[in-house]
C-alpha cells in the first residue's frame, strides 16, 4: 500500500492510475493532517509526500512522521514543484528518503517508488547486522547509530550516506557516486548537497565526525581502524 498526501486532485488521479496499474494499491490524503493520521492508521510500505499542503504544511508532516515510532520507518518521497537546491536540501534534512520535482514523468517516480522500497526491505532484512569503525557503531536493520555508546539520531539521508561509507572503510567516494548509490540514476540530488549532508553528519557525530575524511578534489572516505 502507498499514501498519496496531494491536495491537487489532478496529481493525485495521476499517481493513483500510474500506480494501480502497476499493481499498487494508493490511498490519497488532500491535506496534512488527514495524511498524518492516516499515515500512523495504516502503516503503508511507502508515502508520497507534497510540501504545499492545507492545513499541515508538508515538511511539518515529514518531521512529525520521522518523530513518531509508529512511522518512522516509513520511506517518503517528496513530490513537489520546489525544485531549488535549497529545497531538496531542506526536504532530505527532515528525513525525506527521496524528492521528485514536478512535473514528473510516472514512469521515473515508479522506478524512484521501487527503489526506495527495496533499500527499505534489504534494511529490514538486516536487523541483526553491525557495523564498528573505531568509537563508531552502525546498526543498519535497527537504524541505530551509536558513538562511544551515545546514541545519535540522525535523518534518514545522513544515515544513508553513513551506511553506505562504513561498508566501505579507506575506500575513497565521489560526490557522484554517493548520488548514485543512494539515489539512482533519476535525481534532484547534487553534489553540493551532498556536501552539505556531510557537513550535518560530522557535527552530530561529534568525536567520531574525524572519521570521514575529504579528499580533496575527489570527495570523502570514511577511515579504516579497524584492528
Amino acid at each position: 500500500m502507498r499514501v498519496s498526501i496531494e491536495d491537487e486532485e489532478d496529481i493525485q488521479e495521476l499517481v493513483r492510475h500510474h500506480l494501480s496499474r502497476d499493481g499498487y494499491e494508493v490511498v490519497c490524503a488532500d491535506n496534512g493532517e488527514d495524511g498524518l493520521r492516516g499515515a500512523a492508521a495504516e502503516s503503508p510500505d511507502l508515502i508520497l509526500l507534497d510540501l504545499m499542503l492545507p492545513k499541515m504544511h508538508g515538511s511539518d508532516v515529514c518531521r512529525r512522521l520521522k518523530e513518531q515510532s509508529a512511522t518512522k520507518q516509513i520511506p517518503v518521497i517528496m513530490l513537489t514543484s520546489k525544485s531549488g537546491e535549497a529545497d531538496v536540501v531542506t526536504g532530505l534534512e527532515l528525513g525525506a528518503d527521496d524528492y521528485v520535482t514536478k512535473p514528473f514523468s510516472p514512469s521515473v517516480l515508479i522506478a524512484r517508488i521501487r527503489t526506495a522500497l527495496r533499500r527499505s526491505k534489504n534494511s529490514s532484512e538486516e536487523t541483526l547486522e553491525f557495523l564498528e569503525v573505531g568509537n563508531l557503531e552502525v546498526h543498519p536493520g535497527k537504524h541505530d547509530v551509536h558513538v562511544s555508546g551515545r546514541r545519535v539520531d540522525l535523518t534518514a539521508t545522513e544515515f544513508r550516506i553513513l551506511e553506505f561509507m562504513i561498508r566501505r572503510p579507506g575506500w575513497v567516494q565521489t560526490r557522484s557516486q554517493i548520488v548514485e548509490a543512494l539515489w539512482g540514476d533519476h535525481h534532484s540530488v547534487t553534489d553540493r548537497s551532498v556536501d552539505v549532508q556531510i557537513v550535518s553528519l560530522r557535527k552530530k557525530l561529534k568525536s567520531a565526525g574525524d572519521l570521514i575524511e575529504t579528499v580533496r578534489g575527489v570527495g570523502y572516505r570514511l577511515k579504516d581502524i579497524r584492528a
